[in-house]
């Protein structure tokens, strides 16, 4: 898991966005770290597009990591909401959590956020 539950209000939905990852990372056995970043930045601006926001920004996405943006935009149409009370800026903050973390295990290795998620998720 990325964060303690004592530590963030939105545990669930980090764990939402983990779950995917994990999947992706099983059915992926080349994708890397350094791609899940990319693909982690490339999903915030994929997420503010489904709500309407960045339109100018570019898109830019590397193959193989599609289905990572379309994870993240999945949970994202899915928690974002009043009913969940979740913002489009809080749901963009859990994605820059999960990208640090992901920063952090790469240390062990091109697959260490895997390695170390696979573990807890």
């Amino acid at each position: 898991m990325t964060t303690d539950s004592n530590e963030d209000p939105h545990i669930d939905v980090l764990q939402n966005i983990e779950v995917g990852l994990r999947s992706l990372y099983d059915r992926s056995p080349t994708l890397t770290d350094t791609q899940c970043m990319f693909a982690l930045d490339s999903a915030k601006v994929a997420a503010k597009q489904a709500f309407g926001y960045a339109k100018n920004e570019p898109l830019k996405i590397l193959p193989g990591t599609e289905p990572i943006v379309d994870w993240c935009v999945a949970v994202g149409r899915e928690r974002i909401d009043k009913i969940n009370d979740l913002t489009l800026k809080e749901y963009l903050s859990c994605i820059d959590k999960i990208k640090r973390s992901v920063k952090r295990h790469s240390a062990s290795g091109p697959r260490g956020y895997y390695e170390f998620i696979r573990e807890f998720v």
